[in-house]
């Protein structure tokens, strides 16, 4: 947002009329950055070197036929002796003349320095200026001819009001739609002021009184809508004559980056950055005397001020005629309404709206003007009739026109301002600074906070409407913090801590713990979009069950919220191989998101790793070996050991519904995570071309299981283990796992570990079975074990997978 620092200062006590630079240190520390600042001169060049000069002597050039030589006054010791071709030039007239050394930026070629020279051997010591010669007009038809009061040697930036101003770019937070105007910004800096300087200094007021009537054009006003349009107010205003605005409006909406159009439309703009209220100025003539607030039938057709027809939602709030729209509410005006040259009465509109409805409507149709940027936000919504009231007086100063009405203000429901309370002490708890009382009730009330003490613990505040980011306790210190400044609450030399017994860790630093060791894996991290195209899910299992679809998608390809992380992993695999990267291995935490019933919604965070390609380089001195299944699935069993997981984890032979083949994990009964190899028929859309290993953890199981689980530290076991190894012959569709869970239940004391080290299938084995072997791992940390115990466990296994797993010994 740009604000015009000359601007700001009608607004400023002249006890704060500080450098622009200044301002710029106070509005940062307020919370107002400034972006940047620049100097502006609405006249290019700011007319340095031009003065106002009188032609005293006349005569014809004795070289040159068109060209007369002029003595001219310019308040110096001596006339100047300048040569000016101009036909209009003569004795006795005021002048503008450009003296040696100053720089002329006429409208059309480029600038150039006054020297003196010699015109056809008479000397030339200056120019006579006309007024395109110097940015000041469009007029070439000979010199600027003054009246004749004009004071000699009065320089021309004094004489026609021109001022160096300075853009003052506010980096502004959406949250403060109260600082979206001159009014707002001079309203902290004065409450800044005033707690740093110890004053009590208020805002100059610029308001109006309201302007009598002198015409009659009647209108009537039907709000039908007061949820979407609280409050609407409008007047009429007579013979109003459209043409190009005075140079002091145009020189304050350039400043600011405006363009003028012409003086009514500028007179708008200008109380919009003035105030921070839009107002809408319609042709009273299309009006027919009548203003109806509604919505309209769903596709109704309705031509905007670009000559673009829109279809109209039937949420969208319509300004219409008797007849038919006439405006997009608070959005846009229509093509048909606006006010143009052939306008000579107008009707001139200033409304409070229902913010959320602005929004919804802006967004649909894709526009972001100036109006709906704050009406979105919330404006003051008791600001109505000041900036009505000041933007007709200057409609009448300045294009002419007679009021012809009453003001019509239909205001039924008054919003009400904000009301709670306010412990000071706890302010002073969080800034850690003996912030006065004094100091915080003047910050208060600078900011239009009415305070009531009701005891020294306790305010009772009362938060003008228009605050719509202050509306508990917390916003208050906040308000208090940021007008006395952070940076003027002293460091103290000496910080105290007191450390705290943390029991758990936080999601936070489970996840930066997870994130360490996947990088440390080769991993890198990827983050997605959680928006998706409605092509990408429809190939997955599940397809667009549960699916939520954007109102207003930017594109197709980003019109579904995910309900599989699946999709995003695919699109960042895709593109790599676009970028011939073969080998990938990501990882990413991000959400999915589901409709559960009407207007019901839900969320899951997920970990999601994906894998192909080689695991590890290919260098010429290692050999190359592909990725597969078990690498990716030895990567999580490291993450779940890490995170005190690995022991409960118990394995599901259920291939997940977007896999080929693969497994399913749970811990204490909850579903943990799936891991497999995603089926080919999917890949295939993504035109990936090689086996996708892919995992899908449920973060938040996940963190719950690692909070659940309690460290036990044990001595490290001074008794060597002992290592037995088994080989078994078993039917295919045998797990290890079930012969890992059998083996545990025979012994619960002396087996440590059982391990699978050996897998063959085919030549020399029967049909249907397979080859087992294993280790299984004993130690007693009382004492060292003896063969005995150890065949007596192992007796208790090899009897125990015969008869319950059919196996055979080999």
């Amino acid at each position: 947002m740009k604000i015009s620092y000359n601007w700001l200062k009608t607004y400023l006590p002249t006890a704060y009329h500080r450098t622009p630079q200044e301002l710029e240190e106070v509005l940062t520390d307020i919370g107002l950055e400034v972006e940047g600042l620049e100097k502006v001169e609405p006249i290019p060049g700011g007319l340095k070197g031009i003065v106002i000069g009188e032609v005293v002597e006349k005569h014809k050039h004795p070289n040159a036929d068109r060209l007369n030589v002029t003595k001219v006054n310019v308040g110096g010791n001596e006339l100047l002796n300048i040569v000016c071709g101009a036909p209009n030039v003569d004795k006795g007239q005021k002048v503008v003349v450009a003296t040696v050394g100053a720089t002329l930026y006429p409208n059309e070629g480029k600038p150039f320095k006054i020297k003196e020279s010699e015109l056809r051997g008479e000397l030339s010591q200056g120019m006579i200026c006309a007024e395109d010669e110097i940015g000041l007009g469009a007029s070439h038809d000979g010199i600027m001819v003054l009246s004749p009061d004009a004071q000699i040697g009065t320089p021309a930036a004094d004489f026609f009001n021109i001022e160096e101003d300075h853009t003052i770019e506010i980096g502004l937070t959406p949250n403060r739609a109260d600082a979206m105007s001159h009014m707002g910004v001079a309203r902290d800096i004065v409450a800044a002021y005033n707690a740093r300087e110890n004053k009590n200094e208020t805002l100059v007021s610029t308001a109006v009184a309201s302007p009598k009537k002198e015409a009659d054009l009647a209108i009537n006003i039907q709000l039908e809508n007061e949820e979407k349009c609280p409050r609407y107010a409008g007047i009429t205003i007579a013979d109003v004559k459209v043409g190009p605005s005075p140079d002091w409006l145009q020189n304050k909406l350039r400043v600011i980056g405006l363009s003028p159009i012409n003086n009514v439309v500028d007179i708008t703009n200008y109380i919009l950055h003035d105030l921070g209220q839009p107002l809408h100025a319609f042709d009273y003539d299309v009006t027919k005397g009548n203003v109806v607030v509604k919505t309209l039938p769903q596709d109704t057709p309705f031509t905007t001020l670009d000559d673009v027809e829109r279809k109209l939602n039937a949420e969208d709030l319509m300004i219409c005629n008797a007849a038919e729209g006439m405006c997009i509410a608070g959005v846009f005006g229509g093509a048909a309404s606006g006010v143009t040259e052939k306008t000579q009465n107008i009707f001139l509109e200033s409304a409070y709206f229902n913010p959320v409805s602005i929004r919804k409507t802006a967004k649909r149709f894709g526009l972001n003007t100036d109006a709906s940027f704050r009406f979105e936000r919330g404006i003051d919504p008791n600001i109505t009739l000041t900036a009505l009231n000041k933007a007709a007086q200057l409609i009448v100063e300045i294009a002419g026109g007679k009021i012809a009405s009453d003001i019509v203000d239909i205001y039924p429901n008054p919003i009400q301002s904000f009301n709670f309370t306010f412990n000071p002490e706890k302010c002073r708890v969080l800034a850690g600074y003996p912030i006065s009382d004094e100091s915080m009730e003047a910050i208060l009330k600078a900011l239009d906070i009415k305070v009531e003490k009701t005891s020294a613990l306790e305010w009772a505040l009362e938060v003008p409407a228009y605050r719509v980011d202050v509306q508990r306790e917390a916003d208050i210190i906040e308000e208090v913090l940021r007008i006395y400044g952070f940076n003027n609450i002293p460091i103290p030399a000496k910080i105290s801590l007191s450390v705290a017994e943390q029991r758990k860790p936080e999601p936070f630093n489970v996840q930066e713990k997870v994130s360490a060791l996947l990088s440390a894996k080769g991993f890198s991290e990827a983050m997605n979009n959680s928006l998706t195209a409605e092509k990408s899910l429809a190939v997955l299992p599940k397809g667009l069950d549960g699916a939520v679809k954007m109102l207003n998608p930017l594109s197709q390809d980003l019109n579904m919220l995910r309900t599989d992380m699946l999709v995003s992993a695919l699109d960042s695999v895709r593109h790599n191989f676009n970028r011939q990267q073969k080998t990938i291995s990501l990882f990413e935490f991000g959400k999915t998101y589901f409709q559960k019933g009407e207007n019901k919604y839900k969320e899951a965070a997920h970990l999601t790793l994906i894998s192909t390609g080689n695991k590890g380089t290919t260098e010429w001195n290692q050999a190359t070996e592909n990725g597969n299944f078990y690498h990716l699935k030895a990567t999580v069993l490291e993450l779940a050991t890490a995170c005190g997981l690995a022991n409960e984890i118990y394995w599901l032979e259920e291939t997940p519904e977007n896999c080929a083949y693969g497994l399913t994990a749970t811990f204490r009964k909850k579903p943990l995570f799936t891991i497999g190899e995603v089926n080919p028929s999917i890949t295939k859309e993504w035109d990936i071309d090689q086996p996708i290993f892919y995992v899908d953890i449920l973060w938040d199981n996940w963190v719950t299981g690692q909070f659940q689980q309690k460290i036990k530290f044990k001595e490290l076991p001074k008794f060597q283990e002992v290592r037995r190894d088994l080989s078994l012959l078993l039917d295919k569709n045998t797990t290890y796992q079930a012969i890992a869970q059998l083996a545990q239940k025979q012994d619960k004391k002396i087996l440590r570990q059982v391990g699978l080290f050996d897998v063959y299938e085919g030549k020399n084995l029967p049909e249907g079975k397979k080859s087992y072997a294993l280790h299984f791992t004993f130690r007693d940390d009382a004492k060292t074990l003896t063969d005995k115990q150890v065949d007596k466990v192992m007796s208790k296994i090899m009897q125990a997978v015969q008869k319950e797993l059919g196996a055979e010994l080999r």
